[in-house]
């Protein structure tokens, strides 16, 4: 029985204010931690993500290369770029798909609130602050 190859498809938000590659070094990890991309995969070649999205090759090897620096990929010279065997494992469903479906019924009630996209960040952003940047004062002060 053949495995079906996972793969990616970018996609860009240039209202974020995040540096495309970052924006691309994201998405890997993120399909990554859901299970979307698993080690042995391979993500698009810079000719693909450039064709795709009309960015300069430079910033699809800047991104692949941060990517490598921190064992989410590997690269093999004339096959790809690959998905490391060491990668972060995917986080468990039971405990992503509860919390998502969480999610999914805040930003309802958000969209019914009228809330715009930057108001949904801002708050978003807020939440985030409190409930981690505490955390990292606290870890910075024991």
């Amino acid at each position: 029985m053949e495995v079906a190859e996972r793969s990616i498809a970018f996609h860009l938000d240039p209202r974020s204010g995040i540096p495309t590659y970052l924006q691309l070094v994201q998405q890997v990890k993120h399909a990554v931690r859901y299970a979307m991309l698993r080690p042995g995969d391979r993500l698009p070649t810079a000719r693909e993500v450039v064709e795709d999205l009309a960015i300069n090759p430079n910033t699809v090897l800047k991104a692949y290369r941060e990517l490598e620096h921190e064992g989410f990929v590997h690269s093999r010279p004339g096959a790809g770029t690959f998905v490391s065997d060491g990668a972060p494992a995917p986080l468990a469903r039971s405990v992503h798909a509860p919390l998502r479906r969480a999610l999914d019924r805040w930003f309802a009630h958000a969209h019914a609130a009228r809330l715009d996209r930057e108001s949904v960040i801002a708050l978003f952003t807020l939440a985030l602050q409190d409930a981690y940047g505490s955390e990292e004062t606290h870890a910075r002060r024991s």
